[in-house]
């Protein structure tokens, strides 16, 4: 049935053209039917396809934490100047380890990173155990501000604002 309907559409087609002079058109109510100059309907090739762009690779984002944030950072003024090892609230940075009181984290995927900030997720170790946790590090105030916030399950609320230390 479906067959039959087709056919008679291609036929109408074919003979509303055929009185507008034939030739090769597309038929108005089919795109996809062209007439041939014998009125013989067929069906068209598939367009070809675009040629495909060659995937670019990702940007490099770098390695390592950048070099704008590493160095000794405190949340209180004493942080930077303790000498009793009561500094708990210091956070020294290198190019890949974040050392905190009590607690090491080591750089593992970096999922965004410029001169001034990174958000990549550390593997961390302290008092006998061991944890991952999405970090965002950001430099502000030229380079004198560290803001730190933590993302994921058990992550600490809010950000922390860190001072360089001299």
């Amino acid at each position: 049935m479906r067959k039959a309907a087709m056919i008679a559409a291609i036929s109408l087609a074919a003979l509303s053209l055929a009185g507008c002079g034939g030739g090769t058109e597309k038929a108005a109510t089919n795109d996809s039917v062209v007439l041939t100059d014998n009125n013989v309907a067929t069906t068209p090739a598939p367009p070809e396809a675009a040629p495909s762009a060659t995937a670019s690779p990702a940007p490099d984002i770098g390695t390592g934490i950048p070099t704008a944030l590493h160095g000794r950072w405190g949340l209180v003024p004493a942080d930077c100047t303790s000498t009793k090892g009561d500094n708990k609230g210091l956070l020294t940075i290198t190019g890949d380890t974040l050392r905190f009181y009590e607690s090491v984290g080591t750089l593992g995927k970096i999922v965004e990173r410029d001169a001034g900030r990174i958000a990549a997720d550390f593997a961390m170790t302290g008092e006998g155990q061991s944890w991952t946790r999405r970090m965002t590090l950001d430099a502000q105030d030229n380079g004198q501000t560290l803001v730190r916030r933590e993302q994921g399950d058990d992550a600490m609320p809010g950000a922390l604002r860190y001072r360089r230390c001299a």
